[in-house]
């Protein structure tokens, strides 16, 4: 293909492609997006993309290649560190998700959402008093993060902390109430406000979705 006719053909997939997002075409804006990436295969923004539209179309796996793929050629981009590790805890992928959240934590500590997602990790693995500086950091650089205050207060609640997890239902009742009363009822069910009740059934951690993977 000549350059010109290379470009052109770049230039119509690419407002194909707006389009397609821009009403909501998934699909139609995939293919325009891998057609970008097979006439410009280091085109960082179409290869995320397409990891990102793989995930919502329910391709974890393609998601998972478009972001390795992307990695290969810019290993430093911690947003896309951040992306893959979300697409591999989802897929319960535990280990991958871990090592790619803490490279993007290694690359841009200012990512609350890495931060989470490893909490995440942490708590799944029973790692709770890791998850708990994980949270701490994630509220730290979020503080209006429900998912982040829901979860180190139920991490408490684990931990067998319940002064401290009631701490944390006060403080997000500050700024949160529906995200706080979820937290009341499920410490209510579970932890008893005084050392003097006998211990509740225990529940299984809620695990909120992450941030969208963008």
């Amino acid at each position: 293909m000549k350059v010109v006719d290379r470009w052109l053909s770049w230039l119509w997939q690419r407002q194909r492609a707006y389009f397609a997002v821009l009403f909501g075409q998934k699909r139609v804006a995939l293919d325009a997006y891998e057609r970008l990436v097979a006439l410009k295969p280091n085109d960082r923004i179409a290869l995320a993309t397409v990891g990102n539209l793989r995930m919502e179309l329910g391709d974890a796996a393609g998601a998972a290649q478009a972001f390795e793929t992307l990695l290969v050629q810019y290993p430093d981009d911690a947003e896309s560190w951040f992306n893959l590790g979300y697409i591999y805890e989802h897929e319960d992928k535990l280990a991958e998700a871990e090592r790619c959240f803490r490279r993007a934590i290694a690359l841009k500590p200012s990512i609350d959402r890495a931060w989470y997602g490893l909490a995440l990790v942490l708590i799944r693995t029973d790692r709770l008093h890791e998850a708990v500086e994980a949270l701490k950091k994630n509220i730290e650089l979020q503080p209006f993060s429900p998912y982040g205050y829901y979860q180190l207060g139920m991490t408490y609640h684990h931990l067998g902390e319940a002064g401290d997890a009631w701490r944390i239902y006060e403080k997000l009742k500050s700024f949160e109430p529906k995200y706080a009363a979820t937290l009341k009822r499920d410490l209510e069910n579970t932890v008893p406000r005084s050392a003097t009740q006998s211990s509740l059934r225990e529940v299984p951690f809620k695990e909120e979705a992450t941030a969208n993977a963008h």
